[in-house]
């Protein structure tokens, strides 16, 4: 058979069954096996940038997947950069595999002929181009080895036309993935660990996106209800724990943070850390105000990794359930010797904590400030919604007002960040799981970045509800140039001389999205948001396709943040809730 078709036989047998991608000359060959070969359907990306975010989606969205994105030569594969860079910032295994000229040509400046290898290089765990049709099956199945060994990362796989098709000896059918490799943790080091519980008396865990990569929620969740320990979630471990659980203690950090959170951190004294990087949106810059007068224990899958932010007091290298389930066996024993401590009312303080920090959200303004949309989306979409965001003001605040009850229903691109990846994440993330009700949620300029996704989910009947709040603004880099003292090109208002009903509020995303084939609504008065969520669950899923919520905003409000990037000190520019009334959806009722 060709490279290419032994190709697509091993992406069967390593478990993939959907891919996403744009065709193009120096990948027809690759196509034409896929075509051939069945069993994995292709959705095509309006933008190959898209496609790579839709196999992010895809892979987070449920255990075990891995995305796979395709392109042809040149910029197909300088337009993947952004998604394998998110990828690999988040942990995130996915497989590019890319066109490329001929062998003979690669030295000659042909057309559309770049080294992508070279650069995907930083941005991936390997990226090879593939010079011998021979190599091609260890090629991939080295690929889906390093993808889920150690700390997942994506892979680039770089094929050149003639590569592709020529004719290989290969047998699919004794075909066999290679054994991962995961380190695992030591029952020693399990009970080194937890003796520096032993000896705290206000401890902590903090919950890290590895554990929802190693799909160890529930060992998580048994781990702390043994021991009574508080939770504290990171930004991509949310979910590990229900938000309305007793043990869950709130988000820490600079920007997505509760109050109750930050209080609660900074009054612990021992912090276990499982499957978390320290990152500096949670940590803060000042380091000291994060670890003094406080021991840490840190688990990690990736060795690096501990010491690399700052020098824990024990460190581990393991796969977070590995860990977690050693964890539990060493507490379980110490808890039938009479030697774990009682730490009930250390926890009954973190849920007081929690009744009483809050922040205010219900607002009747008009235009409509943005903590009211938070609001209602809480009592518009249930526990089982996933949902599906990037950066900015809106994910701040959706961090900081929502609400997430499940492992991999906070879909977020935590650390890279890139503008544009929400509509092509929500629809990777809709195509790998069709019974989990999507929420995506984005600012106007994050809707603006892919906005032609849409048309792919209208061609390929992928229905979610999109939230756009829209201010007109970069909300988040406003709020930052504050600190310099200046507003400078930052503003995205224009009066559109085909919708002056929408005032200086510039781009008409209703037109936009109902020209793309998906439903819009347009809401301006805080009081109508509710039956518009509604409308648009209804409307997903009459017509199967995406329906855009509008919410028209006041211009500038910020959203609360440290403005010197420093955990114990979280600037409160609105009003916070002072009576029960002001947090309706609040976790728990304001305890005044």
């Amino acid at each position: 058979m060709t490279a290419a078709r032994a190709a697509v036989e091993i992406l069967k047998r390593e478990g993939v069954t959907n891919a996403f991608g744009v065709p193009g000359a120096a990948i027809n060959p690759f196509y034409k096996a896929l075509k051939e070969g069945g069993g994995i359907a292709h959705t095509l990306a309006r933008h190959v940038e898209g496609a790579s975010h839709m196999a992010e989606g895809y892979t987070r969205a449920k255990a075990g997947n891995i995305g796979v994105c395709i392109g042809t030569s040149g910029p197909a594969g300088t337009d993947m950069i952004t998604g394998l860079y998110s990828a690999i910032a988040d942990s995130i295994p996915i497989l590019c595999i890319t066109g490329q000229a001929p062998t003979s040509k690669l030295h000659k400046e042909d057309f559309q002929a770049v080294d992508i290898a070279a650069i995907a290089k930083p941005v991936t765990k390997a990226a090879t181009t593939v010079l011998e049709a021979a190599q091609v099956p260890g090629v991939f199945q080295q690929a889906f080895h390093l993808m889920r060994s150690g700390r997942p990362g994506p892979v680039l796989i770089d094929l050149p036309m003639d590569v592709q098709l020529a004719e290989i000896d290969f047998d699919p059918e004794t075909y066999e993935p290679l054994p991962v490799y995961k380190p695992q943790a030591t029952r020693a080091q399990a009970a080194k660990a937890l003796t520096f519980l032993l000896e705290s008396e206000r401890p902590l865990i903090v919950a890290g996106g590895g554990i929802i990569n190693a799909d160890a929620s529930d060992l998580l969740v048994e781990f702390a209800e043994l021991t009574n320990i508080p939770v504290i979630s990171t930004l991509m471990g949310w979910g590990t724990i229900p938000d309305d659980h007793e043990l869950s203690a709130g988000m820490v950090g600079v920007q997505t943070a509760h109050r109750y959170g930050n209080a609660t951190f900074l009054e612990s004294d021992f912090v276990l850390g499982v499957g978390n990087r320290w990152a500096n949106r949670h940590t803060g810059y000042n380091m000291e105000a994060y670890t003094k007068g406080r021991k840490f224990v840190h688990v990690d899958i990736e060795p690096t990794q501990i010491g690399k932010i700052f020098a824990p007091d024990y460190g581990i290298a393991s796969d977070a359930k590995a860990a977690l389930e050693l964890f539990i066996e060493v507490a379980k024993e110490l808890k039938a010797e009479g030697k774990l401590p009682d730490f009930s009312d250390w926890a009954a303080s973190t849920q007081e904590r929690k009744a009483a920090l809050q922040r205010r959200t219900h607002f009747d303004n008009i235009p409509i400030k943005p903590q009211r949309v938070y609001e209602e989306m809480n009592k518009a979409f249930g526990p089982e919604t996933r949902y599906v965001t990037t950066i900015g003001l809106s994910q701040i605040a959706a961090a900081q007002f929502l609400h997430v009850y499940r492992p991999r229903n906070w879909i977020n691109c935590g650390q890279a960040g890139p503008l544009g990846w929400t509509i092509p994440a929500a629809i990777g993330a809709a195509t790998a799981d069709r019974e989990t009700p999507i929420v995506a949620l984005s600012g106007d300029y994050d809707f603006q970045f892919m906005i032609e996704e849409l048309a792919v989910a209208a061609q390929h009947k992928v229905p979610y509800v999109h939230v756009l709040v829209n201010n007109a603004y970069l909300g988040l880099i406003r709020q930052a140039q504050g600190n310099l003292g200046i507003n400078f090109e930052v503003n995205l208002e224009f009066e559109n001389i085909n919708t002056p009903e929408i005032g200086v509020y510039g781009v008409d995303h209703v037109k936009v999205a109902e020209g793309l084939g998906v439903k819009a609504i347009r809401v301006t008065d805080p009081s109508e948001l509710g039956a518009a969520f509604e409308e648009a669950k209804k409307l997903s899923v009459e017509h199967q396709v995406p329906v855009v919520v509008e919410a028209i905003l006041e211009r500038i409000t910020n959203i609360s943040m440290s403005p010197n990037v420093d955990m114990s000190n979280v600037k409160e520019f609105e009003e916070i809730a002072t009576e029960p009334g002001h947090a309706p959806t609040a976790i728990k009722p304001l305890k005044v």
